[in-house]
């Protein structure tokens, strides 16, 4: 909420001085942009100490393990794994949505509401996929934030639904679109975690039907 810099006045009316907003409450920090920074960063270290397209050293930097998790208790990897990424291309598709689409659900929920819905979405989709591996009983290692990026897009959903269908460049029809052509592309490809993918998506939806509402003007 943007306020009018305030003055204070004597008993006289009089203007004594003007209040000086602290700059740091005036800047616009993206929180989209600061998490795809984020991921860029620990993909290069990863880099530098050994290869992204390891399995032996994602699982050391965190990366999703069912073994570990279920017999070690290692539960934090289903938050680590959001920031891992396989390989070059993996970061760079992820990386790519992340900022088209998160931009534009940051301004239109929030920095506060848009946080919840990527971390809490993004770690929703990663039990979900842990609880299919255990269930399966498959020890696969998985990493990345395409959980976290289905949660945004399903997110956008429900805002445009809430804004009758229409939100700046975006249409529902060309989301849901996107939506139906992404799960198609990661059901008919190998090593894709599909699971994670339609829990995000709708994890995502469900919690921005939860915590948004169209302004009335």
């Amino acid at each position: 909420m943007s306020m009018e810099p305030q003055q204070d006045y004597n008993y006289n009316g009089y203007n004594q001085r003007p209040y000086r907003q602290n700059p740091f409450t005036r800047m616009n920090i993206s929180v989209t942009m600061g998490l795809v920074v984020v991921n860029i960063l620990v993909f290069l270290i990863i880099e530098l100490t050994g290869s992204t397209e390891d399995s032996a050293v994602m699982v050391r930097w965190g990366a999703m393990f069912t073994p570990y998790i279920q017999e070690n208790g290692q539960y934090w990897r289903l938050f680590t794994a959001l920031f891992l990424h396989f390989g070059i291309r993996h970061l760079l598709n992820n990386m790519l949505l992340l900022y088209v689409l998160g931009i534009t659900l940051e301004e239109t929920v929030g920095k506060i509401r848009y946080v919840l819905i990527y971390l809490i979405a993004g770690l929703g989709a990663n039990v979900v996929s842990y609880a299919l591996n255990v269930k399966q009983n498959t020890a696969v290692v998985s990493a990345g934030a395409s959980g976290a990026v289905f949660a945004i897009l399903g997110a956008l959903i429900w805002v445009l639904i809430a804004n009758r269908g229409r939100l700046k460049d975006y249409t529902l029809k060309n989301l849901i679109f996107m939506a139906a052509l992404s799960l198609y592309f990661g059901f008919t490809s190998s090593g894709v975690d599909n699971a994670a993918h339609v829990a995000g998506l709708l994890l995502g939806f469900l919690l921005s039907f939860l915590l948004y509402r169209r302004r009335s003007y």
